[in-house]
């Protein structure tokens, strides 16, 4: 087995994580191999690129049964290319569908298998548990709740922090007000959902601006995502600006609320105290799908961390421009809702913790290493 770290990382929206994770990785072991799958901020880290996450960023039920013929070729030749290199530890990062393949491939091959960003089964299919207490070495959660549902149910794990709060410079920040008249767009990372949703949030943007004329707006670029796309799925706004991936964290911070795809950023918006209003729409197989396997009360982690519905949720066919119209304006003509709002989100830096996922993964990768 080698003194190598293969890292798997299947979404755009992990891939700075990874990036973080090799930086740190890099650090205590200079000159360390790391080869893998990873997307541009991790190619850019330097990674032994073998696939791009991006190629693998879907959504939705009928999106991943269109791709299924692609997907079973990158799974061959990465158990192949295990197989072969045998690296000291596999760092899997979410996507369980994925890479729960190669985890039963490193296991037979004996090399220790880390999941960091584990698959939410404390949410939906409890029945991958039984999965991870035979093939996984280590969880590491990045959710304090979810140490204590593994440890009970028998799967090694620790929690090491949420990687968020490495990745956002928050002590830069501090001197950034939010300004009551900024409004940010957060249509995500994946094709699916920005072609889905991102009409929705320029209708209600649109409207919004028609009664109040000093509105500004901005559309947030995730990290990884064309720009051009979502020109294509916005309509042509006076007050509409596009705001790069690199600023998303200042700009963010300088608006007094966001209309948010469900995912990672609406984490960010809770670590930034931008209150979000959130919408989420896929296919109706998929949805169908998911009502009978989703076992949470909420779909956004905030209100999940906090236990009640702070930022509002428009699911499916709620996801349209007169619901969202109705919140969001409801809440621009009383800031001071939006005030209770950003002192609840305080709430939620406390209950992540400190700054330590990145250092606390790395060290449990090098410790199974040297173990083995």
């Amino acid at each position: 087995m080698s003194g190598s770290v293969w890292i798997n990382v299947c979404e755009s929206s992990a891939d700075a994580y990874g990036a973080l994770l090799m930086q740190e990785l890099q650090r205590v072991s200079p000159g360390l191999r790391i080869m893998g799958m990873g997307g541009r901020a991790m190619r850019r880290q330097g990674l032994e690129t073998v696939y791009r996450a991006e190629d693998l960023s879907l959504v939705g039920l009928t999106e991943v049964i269109t791709a299924l013929p692609r997907i079973a070729g990158y799974l061959r030749e990465i158990k192949r290319l295990l197989r072969r290199e045998r690296p000291g530890v596999l760092v899997l990062m979410d996507a369980p569908d994925f890479n729960f393949r190669l985890a039963r491939e490193a296991h037979s091959l004996g090399i220790p298998v880390i999941y960091y960003i584990a698959p939410q089964v404390w949410a939906w299919r409890k029945s991958r548990i039984k999965f991870l207490q035979r093939f996984v070495h280590r969880v590491a959660c990045i959710f304090p709740f979810e140490q204590d549902f593994f440890l009970r149910r028998g799967v090694v794990a620790r929690y090491v922090g949420h990687p968020l709060l490495d990745l956002i410079p928050l002590p830069e920040m501090e001197h950034i007000a939010p300004q009551q008249n900024r409004v940010a767009l957060l249509p995500g990372s994946r094709k699916k959902e920005i072609a889905s949703l991102l009409p929705v949030f320029t209708d209600v943007a649109y409207k919004l601006s028609l009664k109040r004329p000093d509105l500004s707006l901005g559309i947030v670029q995730a990290p990884g995502v064309d720009s051009d796309f979502l020109k294509h799925h916005t309509r042509d706004l006076p007050c509409l600006e596009f705001v790069s991936p690199d600023e998303r964290h200042s700009y963010l911070k300088s608006c007094s609320m966001a209309l948010a795809v469900s995912g990672t950023i609406t984490l960010e918006c809770a670590i930034l105290d931008v209150p979000a209003i959130v919408a989420y729409k896929v296919s109706w197989p998929s949805y169908l799908a998911g009502r009978m396997l989703i076992d949470v009360p909420y779909i956004s982690m905030p209100n999940l961390i906090l236990g009640k519905g702070i930022f509002p949720e428009f699911i499916q066919n709620r996801a349209k421009p007169e619901e969202l119209l109705q919140a969001a304006g409801d809440w621009l003509d009383h800031p001071r809702r939006l005030t209770e709002v950003r002192q609840e989100l305080t709430r939620v830096k406390d209950l992540l913790g400190k700054k330590t996922a990145t250092r606390n993964t790395a060290e449990m990768i090098m410790q199974a290493m040297y173990a083995g």
